[in-house]
């Protein structure tokens, strides 16, 4: 008798394993491809933290509650604890610091840099500016405590950048509040 028990939790344990590596290597590289070079507001931090727990809670499924013996829906501390991956939004932090330091050590003839140092002319909409890719650089150096100087010039240290980008991807991001 209790080796059947011992079998089932075996095998719910693969198929655990089998659904994370799943997420890892099919959903988050589609999600995530170029990255780098998205410039997020809030909202849009949201919906992707939205559309996260919406995948986790399709690939993992609902959970019976112990008292009532009903189904439900996971909460997110339950999926957050179900998948130890970083949050989408702190893998997006991360990956825009680290490319941003890459393309600030190129040589100024290439075209990608020339994209991220120039100014572009003419007038712009009315309103409030659009938050650009550089903005978003700014805040997160804020955010970890780099903020201080010019990132260009401390991207040219690989070895203080590289700490820096780690200290981003460790970095905790806030949960989303409920809007009542």
């Amino acid at each position: 008798m209790l080796l059947i028990g011992t079998e089932s939790f075996v095998f719910q344990f693969a198929i655990q394993k089998v659904k994370d590596q799943d997420i890892r290597t099919i959903i988050l590289p589609v999600v995530l491809y170029g990255c780098e070079t998205w410039s997020l507001t809030l909202r849009e931090e949201r919906r992707l933290r939205m559309f996260e727990n919406r995948v986790l809670r399709r690939v993992f499924g609902p959970k019976r509650d112990e008292v009532t013996g009903e189904w439900r829906k996971l909460h997110n501390e339950e999926l957050s604890d179900l998948l130890p991956l970083p949050n989408i939004v702190q893998v997006v932090k991360s990956r825009r610091m680290r490319w941003v330091g890459h393309v600030a050590r190129m040589g100024e003839g290439r075209g990608v840099h020339r994209v991220l140092v120039g100014k572009p002319e003419g007038k712009g909409p009315l309103g409030k500016p659009r938050r650009r890719w550089e903005d978003n650089i700014k805040m997160g150096l804020q955010e970890v405590g780099g903020g201080c100087g010019d990132w260009m010039e401390l991207a040219q240290n690989r070895d203080r950048w590289r700490a820096l980008v780690s200290t981003v991807m460790n970095f905790w991001v806030p949960k989303m509040r409920r809007i009542s």
